[in-house]
């Protein structure tokens, strides 16, 4: 399936991603997202990983908020901090798997250290999350999405990402690039499950 100008489908090996010498890219395929997802036997894990985020020593969170709304007849938890946030590059790297660049910061060690708990914690508590950060100067908007996957028949996780940026005065926002593919990134976000 073609998507946005790339094929989907990269998990084959006829379009398999390659490095410059030609040797193929690890895949992720969606299905993974919901197997990940089942070593929290118990709800409460799911909601400590995503807790433990906001503790960690460079999000610098010092408040967090959960809560519950219901939004077009369907359940929506909230998980709401204070912290640093996140840009383009740090969401992408929250969103995918095995990235973490966390560190120590006067002895507040942080509490994961493999860059897998967002997505295992996430993933068990429903099957799409929308990211929403903002920094001093950028405001990112990320999408995991099992049920987005489905809907564009998906070989391979894909994580639609749009990054607005803030004008000198910082009152208007604008998309932080203009790319055609942040129109795409945009689309895929708001498209109806």
């Amino acid at each position: 399936m073609t998507y946005c100008g790339m094929s989907v489908s990269i998990f084959s090996v006829s379009m398999a991603v390659t490095t410059d010498c030609g040797i193929p890219l690890s895949a992720i395929n969606p299905q993974f997202l919901h197997a990940n997802s089942t070593s929290h036997t118990w709800s409460f894990g799911a909601f400590a990983e995503l807790i433990d985020n906001a503790y960690d020593p460079d999000v610098k969170a010092t408040k967090l908020w959960i809560d519950w709304t219901r939004i077009q007849d369907l359940d929506c938890l909230i998980f709401m901090d204070n912290g640093a946030g996140m840009n383009y590059e740090k969401m992408h790297k929250m969103l995918s798997f095995g990235f973490s660049d966390k560190h120590s910061v006067k002895g507040h060690d942080p509490v994961g250290l493999y860059g897998n708990g967002f997505k295992s914690g996430s993933m068990r508590l429903g099957k799409d999350a929308i990211v929403f950060s903002k920094t001093r100067d950028t405001m990112s908007v990320g999408l995991l999405s099992q049920s987005y996957l489905e809907a564009i028949h998906a070989e391979s996780v894909v994580v639609p990402i749009v990054n607005f940026k803030l004008d000198e005065q910082n009152q208007n926002i604008l998309l932080a690039w203009g790319k055609p593919t942040e129109k795409h990134n945009l689309r895929s976000i708001l498209l109806p499950a």
